[in-house]
């Protein structure tokens, strides 16, 4: 007999709770006790950790996070737009047609577009600075703990899970927490399934393109997050019944007591969070926006470019999603950086003469199509960066190969998913 069967569960958890009921008896004991008193803590968490309650409330202040991130940003990436078009049109000055489209179209077309989402992802990640200050992201995970052992993902695992919410690669490196080798190898391949601060420039795009700065908006944006939770929770479950069988390792945790987050504190954390992409507009942003604009320019121009070629070739695979052929070339691109989805977006509406970009994607696909765009640059291949700490993490090419094929696979289906319902509910 099974040392599982004879004690009727698992020996670490009960264990785990033999040690608390010594304890408990210690205490009893030798500790005299008062009139108990109700502290903040014991109130806020009779809701935040109960069992039904618990995971509600958690939706609902992701949904309260983001809508704040999508509200509150909206008249500073206007400013930032003003500010970047007025320096842009300095340069339309410049006599050499090439050179001129360089600055123009390449740099603030490109990189000058991406650099107007600098607005939510700093509002993003104060809000989110906020949530983990006041202690309740660790309720987070407690409360997410019993729902995501049952499907087979280690409770530990929704830590990494969070911290992908700011980048992927710090939240598949903090998986070396995880003690069972299968809980770990699981967290690192679903990890990238939750929507980083890189995606969250094209969600605002293709919201705002469609919804403008309504609640629609708002909920679309929350909405993909959700999505990424759902996904990477169902696929952890995939594998914990295929490819890595096992149950998952217990999870115990200390839950810090509540405090009022301070507006300094979370400034600080917001900017230690939001300076990684300002790092990236130097660096991959830039050398994506030189890149792209060569290839939209050359051999022939616009119309004849290296762009407009690799786009017409992709298009009819993504045609069933309703992509055209300028948001099928810019998939190809992300896989330098997600944000360079924008990017490429920007150069090419802006070789095609186009200001205003919002409105030339709403003119060019459907909100279901944009919808399913959202959900296809949420799943598909990690950025380069990400298979390379994957690769590190998991010591083998064979788990960024599965990675990045079941990723493009899920992103497909998702894709036609959301097509084919939106479009059997009358929605075009």
């Amino acid at each position: 007999m099974s040392v599982k069967r004879r004690l009727g569960g698992d020996p670490e958890i009960i264990l785990a709770e033999r040690r608390y009921e010594v304890i408990s008896e210690i205490l009893r004991a030798a500790l005299v006790k008062g009139a108990k008193k109700w502290t903040m803590t014991d109130m806020l968490d009779k809701v935040f950790l109960h069992k039904v309650l618990g995971i509600p409330v958690f939706i609902v202040l992701m949904w309260a996070t983001f809508q704040f991130t999508f509200v509150v940003s909206a008249p500073f990436m206007s400013i930032i737009e003003v500010v970047i078009g007025w320096i842009g049109g300095l340069f339309e000055a410049i006599p050499n047609e090439v050179l001129r489209s360089f600055f123009v179209d390449g740099i603030f077309g490109g990189l000058g577009f991406v650099m107007v989402f600098v607005a939510p992802i700093f509002f993003m990640f104060f809000a989110l600075s906020i949530l983990e200050d006041s202690g309740y992201l660790a309720r987070a995970a407690f409360v997410m703990d019993r729902l995501m052992f049952k499907l087979g993902l280690h409770g530990r695992s929704f830590i990494p899970m969070l911290l992908g919410f700011g980048c992927n690669l710090p939240a598949i490196m903090a998986t070396r927490s995880i003690e069972g080798e299968k809980d770990r190898l699981i967290t690192i391949l679903v990890n990238p399934l939750m929507s980083c601060s890189a995606r969250l420039p094209v969600y605002v795009l293709v919201a705002g393109a469609f919804w403008g700065s309504t609640m629609y908006a708002g909920t679309a944006i929350w909405g993909m997050y959700l999505l990424g939770i759902v996904l990477a929770i169902l696929m952890a479950l995939l594998f914990r019944r295929t490819i890595l069988k096992g149950e998952p390792a217990p999870f115990i945790m200390e839950l810090p007591l509540y405090k009022v987050p301070t507006f300094h504190g979370s400034v600080i954390h917001m900017w230690e969070r939001g300076v990684v992409f300002l790092k990236k507009a130097g660096t991959y942003l830039l050398a994506g926006a030189i890149i792209l604009w060569f290839l939209s320019s050359f051999p022939w121009g616009a119309e004849q470019s290296y762009t407009y070629m690799l786009g017409h070739v992709l298009e009819p695979v993504f045609r069933p999603l309703g992509f055209d052929w300028r948001l099928s070339a810019s998939l190809i691109f992300a896989f330098m950086a997600k944000e360079i989805v924008v990017e490429a977006l920007g150069v090419i509406y802006a070789m095609a003469g186009e200001t205003a970009i919002g409105a030339a994607l709403a003119a060019s696909i459907t909100p279901v199509s944009g919808l399913a765009f959202m959900a296809f640059v949420l799943i598909y291949v990690p950025c380069l960066a990400t298979i390379g700490v994957i690769k590190q993490e998991t010591g083998s090419w064979k788990w960024v190969g599965v990675t990045v094929l079941y990723e493009l696979i899920l992103a497909y289906i998702v894709g036609l998913m959301i097509v084919g319902v939106g479009s059997a509910m009358g929605f075009s």
